[in-house]
Parts: C-alpha cells; sequence; structure tokens
C-alpha cells in the first residue's frame, strides 16, 4: 500500500485509527477456546465488525510466537484473511526487529513476501546498515521507534549527546538513509508534549501512535500537536477495543469501542 492510498482511506473512512491485534488466551472470550483456532477465531471476529472504522491492524508478533507454531500459524491465517478480505487496510506487524544487514534481509522478506504485510516495526539501535534493507522493498514501510510510550523511554530516549536528546538524533539521521521517504516511527502517545518538537524534523512523516487509551494517553493532545497536511497520525488501540467484552458480545462491544474513537477522529479530517 503506498502513503497515497492510506490517506485517501483515512478521508473515505474519517479515521486513523489502528487497532492491536495483541491476543491472550487468558482474556478472549471463554467460549472460543473449545474451537480449533481460538486465536483467528477472534481476530477473524474483531475484524469483520470493526474494519469501517479503522484504516490499520497492528498484531504484535509476541502475541502469537508465544504460543510456539499454532501461534504463528494464527498469525499466518490472520494476515491471509485481512489481505483477501479487505485489501484497502494497512497491515502492520509490530515486530521490532533489526539487525545487521543480511539479518535484517531476511526479516524483511519474512514480514513483506511471505505474509505480504504492508509495514514492519524495526529499533534502530544498531543504525543505518541494520534499517535500510527494509526500505528496499517497494510499496512496502518500516515504522522506526523514535520516542515509546514506556517508562524505560526515558533511560535513553531523551539522554542528550551534544545537548540534543537521543530520540532526535534518531529521526534527524534515518532522514539521510536510502529510501529514507519509506520511513513512518513510533511516537507514544503518552509524550504528547514531544510531538511538537517532532513535527519540527519529520513535518510530512506518518507517525504511529500508541498508548491512547489504557496507558493513559490523550487523542485530543497528541492531535493538537502532531496532525500535518495527510493527517499523518495512525493512533493505535488494542486492548481498550478487543477487550470490550468477555461474553459471546465481544465482537459487538470492540464495534462500540472502536466507534467512540472513530466519532473522535472524525472533527480532524
Amino acid at each position: 500500500m503506498t502513503t497515497q492510498t492510506l490517506v485517501a482511506e483515512i478521508k473515505k473512512k474519517k479515521s486513523f485509527l489502528c487497532i492491536g491485534l495483541d491476543i491472550d488466551l487468558e482474556k478472549i472470550p471463554p467460549h472460543l477456546l473449545s474451537v480449533e483456532d481460538p486465536i483467528f477465531e477472534f481476530n477473524k471476529s474483531i475484524i469483520d465488525a470493526t474494519h469501517h472504522l479503522c484504516v490499520a491492524y497492528k498484531p504484535n508478533t509476541a502475541f502469537y510466537e508465544a504460543y510456539g507454531l499454532k501461534g504463528w500459524s494464527s498469525l499466518e491465517k490472520t494476515i491471509r484473511y485481512l489481505n483477501k478480505n479487505y485489501p484497502d487496510i494497512f497491515t502492520i506487524a509490530d515486530a521490532k526487529r533489526g539487525d545487521i544487514g543480511n539479518t535484517s534481509s531476511m526479516y524483511a522478506k519474512a514480514f513483506f513476501e511471505d505474509l505480504k504485510f504492508d509495514a514492519i516495526t524495526v529499533a534502530p539501535y544498531m543504525g543505518k546498515d541494520s534499517v535500510e534493507p527494509f526500505l528496499a522493498f517497494q510499496n512496502k514501510h518500516t515504522i522506526l521507534l523514535a520516542l515509546t510510550s514506556n517508562a524505560g523511554a526515558f533511560d535513553f530516549q531523551t539522554k542528550k549527546i551534544n545537548e540534543k536528546e537521543v530520540y532526535k538524533h534518531v529521526l534527524e539521521t534515518s532522514k539521510s538513509w536510502k529510501n529514507s521517504d519509506k520511513l513512518m516511527y513510533v511516537v507514544g502517545a503518552t509524550k504528547a508534549e514531544y510531538f511538537k518538537e517532532i513535527r519540527k524534523i519529520v513535518p510530512h512523516s506518518f507517525l504511529l501512535v500508541p498508548g491512547v487509551g489504557a496507558q493513559g494517553g490523550s487523542l485530543q493532545e497528541v492531535c493538537k500537536y502532531g496532525l500535518n497536511e495527510n493527517i499523518g497520525l495512525l493512533i493505535n488501540s488494542s486492548r481498550g477495543i478487543i477487550y470490550a467484552s468477555k461474553n459471546k458480545d465481544f465482537a459487538e462491544k470492540a464495534a462500540f469501542a472502536a466507534g467512540v474513537l472513530q466519532h473522535e477522529m472524525e472533527p480532524f479530517i
């Protein structure tokens, strides 16, 4: 999916909502545990109920890898279901990969060619040669961790080198990499006061924003400082939507929760 297509979908749906599919078997409705593949059945129901309210889905791969081969199979079935039935949806593998060049190339092949995700999250710590292999794929996007929503972000990301915070060095340096126009960035909603500075460095890039809802981030604050001419935001919500109910009405309740966020987004589009 191209950036232009993503922007068109945002305008059509009046939404820049991304739904995180972070599946924990202990949290899904108990009646699903008796089916052959409860993770896929849960995902399928959530997707069918909410696809008209969001523009992206983001499975965190750890929640699938934790269940071994069965979990990976559930992830594969989920992405294939999305690509077949809802090709207008932007798909993000929240895998946080990033390693030396040859290894990154293999990670990119796994997620872009085999699973056919549109984007993948990548850690920047190993630098240019660990990220550029992901950027070599046509019409695919690499979402670089810049300023995350967790408390530990302050351990490194906001420390200063030559009077400039590390996350700013990441943003500025990444712009010089080959095919950097395919970069997006993760910026946590709990760091809303930083968006103004971030937009000075990457005014036109899309920002993937976790932390709205369960982690306490404010949609209004993020939009105040983070919006650009093409919206430029993907607001992610996971637990607040997919676990809105543990009963048989879980998909309906998920749609309601997604609709509340989508309704809040409409005035900004």
